[in-house]
């Protein structure tokens, strides 16, 4: 077992688990060839692409798909063996899940060696609350969508004056373009125009050196929707104030929307009791005027960077780290891969005495009694079926279901049901117990695994991390996803060395060698998490920070999977 995953590969195809009737293609298969597994020898009966599955028995209609060792599909009419399973045969199943079923003897963890990775440590900085960041940012935050415009406004004043801006060279190409049509007002001598190199990474202001940024966060919410939905995004908005990556914040409100100022200090208050960041609450109702608003929130903002500027790092071990996991744009590769790379990383945190959060749980459908057995106390595994329950029961109350979670890229590139992209998903979380599960957007506090419901919208996942005190996300990805954080750094790692090489730009890591047999999850695992640590120091940049990519979307329940 490496990193929740038993491989059995036969060079160009892999059985995942001994118990599984399904076989992942590593490269494409063409028709006719035979293949062997144990006393099965069999040919593949139609060719089966790279990352698809193929089936190593004959499926009669209703009969089960297993794979990972649990169901993950039921034949909606009949496979012959070596046949690809497709959504033209194969309907979305999974295991149903019970607290009840759970078994009274408790798995024993085994953790993985840690004793050469003692050293290891990061350069982060302690906060007045005891907690310790990986990074040093001022927020300037809306309360409501109102104040949109004086966010941008804000934001626009700050990058300019300060340098935290960047040079696009977008920018420089638009003008170029403007350039040359404004010479002959010919498009067609356009296409002489290119778009250079030249924009710059993350700025950073040389007033404020050890302020790593002030990020600007809007949304569209905080009035107009449900009570309960302006409460949860006044929770969302504590969850980030009250980071260890973050110095301080400036809040605008308008004054009488539903997410009313009083909401979020109390919000505030239930994370870091005795809060004292420095925080400036500002009601634009309560002002003279738009300038007299913006001009106490510019200075107040100043006087704050100005503080938060006197921070220095020092040496933490790995235990103060919070990492979360998470995948987006997965592929037939990423469950076998990149996933399990980030899964064993997860147990050697776990085991160093770290916090891990595993996310998104419509993508841990058919998955969940396997999460329930591993749950370290009866309360624990109530909490994680109650809470997916609920969730399971809010997206069928507005005609959806956790089996309309693949896209269309997850489909066409081997994740065929939720539950093989499920199966494939969880692994990310490893294999120790879990310690907790959490309801969106609750702050994790127990050393281990932590289970956290979001949903398995990209951003609007990484940002409900984020808001649970992640101070590091890996996020894996197999067609690649350009998406970042505002105030956590988020490692893209990616499935296969194509898109690893194809798409440069915005992957971190490869974990391709594991496909191609160059390199063990064991192995991979260990070069992550030393480049999580050169990242968490503040050292390296990632490449969503390089693009600044400060993607951050707040979940309004029951509509989104």
């Amino acid at each position: 077992m490496t990193g929740g995953v038993a491989l059995s590969s036969m060079s160009n195809f892999l059985l995942i688990d001994p118990r599984d009737n399904l076989a992942v293609a590593l490269q494409t298969i063409p028709v006719g060839t035979v293949v062997t597994i144990g006393d099965n020898t069999f040919p593949v009966v139609s060719e089966i692409p790279a990352k698809h599955k193929f089936t190593t028995e004959t499926f009669p209609e209703g009969h089960r798909a297993i794979q990972y060792g649990v169901t993950v599909g039921v034949a909606s009419t009949s496979i012959e063996k070596g046949g690809l399973i497709s959504t033209g045969n194969l309907s979305f199943a999974a295991d149903s899940f019970s607290v009840s079923e759970r078994s009274r003897e408790r798995p024993q963890w085994v953790p993985p060696a840690t004793d050469h990775l003692a050293d290891l440590s990061f350069q982060g900085i302690r906060r007045e609350d005891g907690s310790v960041g990986t990074g040093n940012y001022w927020l300037v935050i809306p309360l409501v969508f109102c104040e949109t415009r004086n966010i941008e406004a804000m934001k626009n004043a700050f990058e300019k004056a300060l340098g935290y801006g960047r040079t696009s060279h977008y920018e420089r190409f638009v003008k170029d373009l403007a350039g040359k049509y404004s010479e002959s007002h010919d498009v067609g001598t356009l296409e002489e125009v290119k778009c250079g190199d030249s924009e710059q990474t993350m700025g950073r202001s040389s007033l404020f050196p050890n302020v790593d940024g002030i990020k600007f966060l809007t949304h569209q919410m905080g009035c107009g929707g449900t009570r309960d939905d302006s409460r949860a995004l006044c929770s969302l908005l504590a969850g980030y104030i009250t980071h260890p990556n973050v110095a301080g914040a400036t809040v605008l409100s308008l004054g009488c929307e539903n997410a009313q100022a009083s909401d979020l200090l109390e919000e505030i208050e239930k994370r870091t009791p005795g809060f004292s960041k420095p925080l400036h609450i500002l009601k634009q109702q309560e002002f003279s005027g738009e300038k007299s608003l913006l001009e106490t929130a510019i200075r107040k903002t100043f006087v704050g960077l100005t503080e938060a500027n006197n921070v220095a790092r020092e040496a933490f071990p790995l235990s103060e780290l919070t990492i979360g996991v998470e995948c987006g744009g997965s592929d037939g590769f990423s469950g076998i891969s990149a996933n399990p790379v980030i899964g064993h990383l997860s147990d050697l945190v776990v085991a160093m005495g770290g916090k891990i959060i595993l996310s998104e749980f419509p993508e841990l459908c058919g998955v969940e009694q396997e999460l329930i057995e591993r749950c370290v106390t009866d309360e624990v595994a109530t909490r994680f079926a109650d809470i997916t329950n609920r969730y399971a029961k809010r997206a069928e109350a507005v005609g959806s279901h956790f089996s309309q979670n693949p896209s269309p890229g997850n489909i066409k590139d081997g994740l065929i049901t939720d539950a093989i992209k499920s199966a494939g998903a969880a692994k990310k979380g490893g294999t120790s117990p879990v310690v907790d599960a959490l309801d969106y957007p609750e702050k994790v506090t127990e050393p281990g695994l932590n289970l956290l419901c979001t949903p398995g919208n990209d951003v609007e996942s990484t940002t409900g991390l984020a808001g649970a005190h992640a101070n590091l996300i890996l996020f894996s990805t197999g067609l690649g996803t350009p998406t970042g954080n505002p105030v956590c750094p988020v490692i893209k790692v990616s499935s296969n060395t194509d898109l690893a090489t194809r798409l440069s730009d915005i992957i971190d890591f490869d974990t391709g060698g594991v496909i191609d047999g160059s390199a063990t999850i064991e192995s991979l695992a260990e070069e992550l998490l030393k480049l999580s640590i050169e990242v968490a120091s503040g050292r390296s940049l990632t490449k969503a920070q390089q693009l600044g990519q400060d993607d951050f979307i707040p979940w309004k329940r029951g509509v989104s999977l």
